[in-house]
């Protein structure tokens, strides 16, 4: 069976993306999931002034290397003014450095939720940009505006978001399987 890592582009204790990426993941009907937490892996701020003097850190090699072991990856981004969140690019940099091709020309499902009406609609645009040069090899997006609104004990409650979400989980399982 495949394969998939789920987890948010943000580093807070109550990350509202990590809410929708683990529901997400256990909504998948044909695949198996890890959900993971960018917490658990830290690195000083990055620089080619740091890298050259310490080389890569081991919990960036150690994040990297768990790459290779997927199909695929949901990501939920958090958005802070526009953008990825600082903790999650600086991430994103070291992993660039160790493998640049971070998704492994496999599928993603990359999504973004916010407290507003916009859903992280900047920060899924500098990815869906961004995450094919670093070899995501299919990329499925998904905007879930209002969060408090539309997303209750757990789950999305309002039917059409939900619907939609589904339809791209049917899609992404697709892309795994085939």
């Amino acid at each position: 069976m495949k394969k998939i890592l789920a987890f948010a582009g943000s580093t807070s204790s109550t990350s509202i993306n990590k809410k929708l990426a683990t529901f997400t993941a256990e909504s998948l009907n044909e695949t198996t999931f890890d959900v993971i937490d960018l917490r658990d892996f830290s690195a000083p701020i990055y620089s080619e002034d740091e890298e050259n003097e310490n080389g890569f850190p081991n919990d960036m090699t150690k994040l990297s290397e768990m790459f290779d072991n997927y199909d695929g990856f949901i990501v939920s981004l958090a958005e802070h003014n526009g953008s990825y969140a600082a903790a999650f690019k600086n991430i994103f940099d070291w992993c660039s450095r160790i493998n640049n091709k971070i998704f492994r020309e496999k599928p993603v499902l990359l999504m973004a939720t916010s407290p507003g009406g916009m859903g992280g609609k900047f920060v899924l645009a500098a990815a869906e940009q961004r995450f094919p040069r670093h070899a995501a090899k299919e990329l499925l997006t998904f905007s879930l505006p209002n969060f408090s609104d539309n997303f209750k004990e757990g789950k999305i409650v309002n039917e059409e978001y939900l619907t939609l979400l589904t339809q791209k989980i049917e899609q992404f399982e697709n892309l795994i399987n085939n």
